[in-house]
């Protein structure tokens, strides 16, 4: 009898370290994962998202506002800039400015710069770029002064302009 006894241990001492074994697997595999909640987080999410989308609309909205501001026009007074200059003037004629002639006049005109208000917002660097596009002819020309003296011309400030070209030799001093 001991041979039975012995015999059925056998066969259930491995059956019980089977089924604890698999039910604290179970177990341990179940407490270690955790169960997210994803439609909460997305919501949240969301939410972040449109806010920050509304506040980068916000923002382009005053950087368009701010580049684009309802400036009144100052309107070409063609009888005051004959008047100053000594000779009748065309309306955004480069050649205005002391130092551009007609050929630098295109290749502003060909690089986009049309008006006395686009060359007076100008950088210099950019005015020397465009004439260095010319070639080695155009070396000789400074263009530091010719945003402010377009500037001048689109204010409407001919009397300045008139008296600032007087004073300086082809914008030298």
């Amino acid at each position: 009898m001991d041979f039975e006894n012995m015999n059925i241990w056998c066969w259930l001492l491995p059956a019980l370290v089977g089924i604890i074994s698999g039910i604290l697997g179970y177990l341990i595999g179940k407490g270690g994962s955790t169960t997210i909640d994803n439609s909460a987080d997305l919501k949240l999410l969301q939410d972040k998202n449109a806010k920050l989308q509304a506040d980068l609309d916000a923002c382009n909205k005053k950087v368009s506002a701010s580049a684009n501001p309802a400036v009144a026009v100052i309107p070409f007074d063609a009888d005051a800039a004959k008047k100053a200059m000594g000779k009748t003037i065309k309306q955004d004629d480069l050649k205005v400015v002391e130092g551009i002639g007609p050929k630098i006049e295109q290749m502003f005109h060909d690089a986009g710069i049309k008006t006395w208000k686009a060359l007076s917002e100008t950088a210099v660097a950019k005015c020397q770029e465009v004439l260095d596009g010319g070639g080695e002819r155009y070396k000789v020309h400074d263009p530091a002064s010719w945003p402010m003296q377009a500037k001048m011309c689109y204010e409407g400030k001919w009397a300045d302009l008139a008296k600032w070209q007087d004073e300086h030799d082809h914008g030298k001093l």
